[in-house]
């Protein structure tokens, strides 16, 4: 049987050392703190869990693949400074029967090093014509404490996934009526100068091309989520006056795979702010060459943190929900983010 350890593997970026590749992270040409293109990190992310998976999986099924199923809450808890490399270690926490979940901590070498993040990706094992079946995977073997608490904290998260999307669709309770409430009331006053939530949506088309093919007639999962995660970002400016940097990635589900020829649809929505802090919805939807068929492939959910020069937190005006497709995302939202409104306090 195979050990946690055993499935470890490291990759740096390296930004203090490579100009070009320094300048490639970089979201503007000029020395401001946080000056980082955090799409392109969840695309290096998702190459590496790919990867992780990937290597355990054909230790048993020389021709299988993996596929991403999920990514659960990447909390950004330090700043990242574009002229440090990045150390990204990956190691697989736990096997189910055909799914894996990737465990990634990324930091800033040094001594101490700088944590940057803890991420979590759910990867399915795949196999048969086309990729298309899964495959049942053996377990790994524990020999520690820590490797059998990762495992029971893999196995808990997804249970807290199930309960948290149960949740979801729950009734409002007395408390979230009157919040929605307010809201509503709000903007019957005469002379209303708020932010309706319907007016705050940026969207984007693309075509996907050869050149993006990753799998046998697929394209790959990363890019996609670089997309949506940029279009959130701007996105977010409808409604942070000042500067918009990442605080958390919530949640990310891939329902349906992207083939080459597909038309995507990408949608952005902000749908809850609080204080500094500004949640965005990202939805990717697929239309086929033929235009026979489209999907859902994707689901995001961003917060992003409103933020001054010196990274001093600033404030962002509330935003007002007007139907029920807007109040049903404005509770999600309020309901994820209360989930981990710790976490905000760190950053």
């Amino acid at each position: 049987m195979t050990t946690p350890t055993e499935t470890s593997l490291y990759r740096t970026l390296s930004l203090g050392s490579e100009p070009m590749h320094r300048r490639r992270f970089m979201v503007v040409d000029e020395e401001i703190p946080g000056n980082f293109r955090f799409g392109l990190l969840l695309e290096e992310l998702d190459i590496l869990a790919e990867q992780t998976a990937l290597a355990y999986v054909r230790r048993f099924y020389p021709e299988g693949r993996v596929v991403t199923a999920a990514i659960d809450n990447i909390l950004a808890r330090h700043v990242v400074d574009v002229d440090r490399d990045i150390v990204m270690h990956a190691r697989i926490n736990h096997v189910g029967r055909s799914s894996l979940e990737v465990g990634i901590r990324v930091e800033h070498a040094g001594d101490p090093a700088t944590h940057i993040a803890s991420c979590y990706f759910t990867m399915v094992a795949r196999g048969g014509e086309a990729a298309s079946e899964s495959i049942p995977l053996p377990p790994l073997e524990y020999l520690d404490e820590l490797e059998r608490q990762r495992a029971d904290k893999a196995i808990a998260g997804r249970e807290e996934y199930r309960r948290q999307q149960a949740s979801l669709r729950e009734p409002p309770s007395r408390e979230e009526y009157e919040m929605l409430d307010r809201l509503h009331r709000a903007q019957e006053e005469s002379g209303f100068s708020g932010h309706p939530a319907g007016r705050l949506v940026a969207d984007a088309w693309e075509r996907m091309y050869p050149e993006q093919e990753y799998v046998p007639q697929r394209i790959f999962g990363g890019y996609l989520i670089r997309r949506a995660y940029e279009l959130s970002a701007i996105c977010s400016e409808l409604v942070a006056p000042d500067r918009s940097i990442v605080a958390a990635v919530n949640r990310i589900n891939f329902f349906h795979p992207v083939r080459l020829g597909d038309k995507l649809h990408f949608t952005s929505r902000v749908v809850y702010t609080n204080e500094s802090f500004v949640c965005v919805e990202a939805s990717i939807e697929r239309i086929s060459r033929d235009r026979t068929a489209s999907a859902l492939s994707n689901s995001c959910l961003f917060t992003f943190v409103n933020v001054d020069r010196e990274l001093n937190h600033r404030p962002v005006p509330p935003i007002y929900p007007a139907t029920y497709r807007e109040d049903a995302r404005y509770l999600e939202a309020y309901r994820s983010y209360q989930a981990i409104a710790g976490h905000y306090r760190m950053l």
